[in-house]
């Protein structure tokens, strides 16, 4: 029988709360993919500087990895409705101030890095809390996986229309309004919240310290190798290889000797690749063995950066670019689904900001090491390099699963052996 179910794929919208997550976040995403557009993008035409990129989302980034375990445990502890309704507020303020420099005229890249901190600092506490909340939307935990697939498949579907929506709106009104509008579409995830039906939240009784619960969510990474192995992937695939669009700007204002819009173009075929890819998760069976889906994944996105590297007709560019979208999607939303399908209750705050710490610590490293190493070798031989890295990373990654099987079938082995000598006995 085929592992897709095309009946299934839509089954997590028969909880009315999750629909409502849903179409809150689906406004939310858009707006922030055209934030992310527009601050590259204006960062770029300043300074003309691909480390300068880096910088910018290193700036986005690195709090979020500092403070995510952070957000952990105060999403374990307490009202997460609450802590995501407060993170919307802020965030809407963090956008407002970014349109006010940008329709005054008075910004220097400074401001723009500091707002950027800013936003970081205020991620770290929502998506721990936003992700956790989904149990709690759902009426099936057995439609976590299909809910979580369809969260993917929305945001890369952002990530599809959103950049090209801002390349339009950079041409024609400037960044002002598309933060503007970002500003407004956090509106929406507090408008949903509102309409929410949700359990009475009970406090914790018992609450240990920070340092902690800090080292408790560690050892319980160590003591369960299944998802410790798959957040050491994803954090060197962020490192090395997910922080290619780092140098899109580089693609589109010299390589392909574009504009914004073209940037925008760029990004939305990589967006359409990773809602293909989105979908094609969502209509998966429950029995799909995730980890060797992931290693096919890896295997698409290194093999896709290598053929866009050094491509220089747009359209067959774009063909590639899809190609590598389809392979990105599946590091963070398998990962995910992973991470959150195989976490004990009481650690599932602290598992998924470890994630997102190994995630979001990387990223703005990998970006900031790209943007160096691009200033060196060029943007082409940079992504070249990016793509033969991920294909290592499969290699070294097939081969710790092989290692694990074994030793799970070992120690199964060992077992039975056990129970046949206590039945002798």
């Amino acid at each position: 029988m085929s592992s897709l179910s095309t009946v299934n794929t839509f089954r997590a919208f028969r909880s009315t709360n999750y629909t409502l997550y849903f179409v809150g976040r689906s406004v939310s995403q858009f707006g922030t993919w055209m934030q992310r557009t527009a601050v590259v993008w204006v960062v770029y035409a300043i300074t003309h500087s691909a480390f300068m990129l880096g910088l910018t989302i290193f700036a986005e980034q690195f709090p979020s990895f500092l403070l995510s375990i952070f957000g952990g445990i105060a999403a374990d502890r307490y009202n997460r409705y609450k802590i995501i309704n407060i993170t919307q507020i802020s965030s809407m303020i963090q956008a407002s101030l970014l349109a006010v420099l940008m329709i005054t005229g008075h910004y220097v890249v400074w401001e723009i890095l500091a707002l950027s901190v800013l936003l970081g600092i205020i991620n770290a506490f929502d998506v721990p809390a936003r992700q956790s909340m989904i149990h709690e939307v759902l009426y099936d935990e057995a439609d976590l996986p299909n809910a979580l697939s369809l969260n993917s498949a929305m945001a890369s579907l952002a990530t599809l229309l959103g950049p090209a929506l801002a390349g339009i709106i950079l041409e024609r009104f400037g960044a002002g309004i598309c933060f503007l509008l970002n500003a407004a579409s956090f509106g929406g995830v507090m408008l949903s919240l509102a309409f929410m039906k949700l359990p009475v939240f009970t406090p914790t009784l018992t609450k240990k310290k920070v340092a902690s619960e800090l080292v408790e969510g560690f050892v319980y990474l160590r003591q369960t190798p299944s998802i410790g192995l798959i957040i050491l992937t994803l954090g060197m695939m962020s490192l090395l290889v997910i922080p290619y669009n780092t140098l899109l700007p580089v693609y589109a204002k010299v390589i392909f000797k574009g504009n914004a819009a073209t940037f925008g173009y760029i990004t939305s075929f990589i967006g359409l690749g990773a809602v293909s890819g989105t979908v094609f998760l969502a209509s998966l069976k429950k029995d799909v063995n995730l980890k060797k889906l992931l290693l096919v994944n890896i295997l698409i996105l290194g093999t896709g950066l290598v053929a866009f590297s050094h491509t220089g007709n747009f359209p067959v560019a774009m063909l590639f670019a899809a190609i590598a979208g389809f392979g990105t999607v599946a590091q963070s939303t398998i990962s995910n689904i992973i991470v959150q399908s195989e976490s004990a209750p009481q650690m599932r705050g602290r598992a998924i900001s470890i994630m997102i710490m190994a995630m979001f610590g990387m990223l703005p490293l990998g970006s900031l090491l790209i943007g160096a190493v691009s200033q060196r070798i060029g943007a082409p031989d940079t992504i070249l390099c990016q793509g033969i890295a991920g294909l290592i990373i499969a290699a070294m990654f097939a081969n710790l699963l092989r290692k694990n099987r074994f030793r799970n079938a070992g120690a199964g082995e060992t077992g039975m052996i056990g129970e046949r000598r206590m039945k002798t006995i």
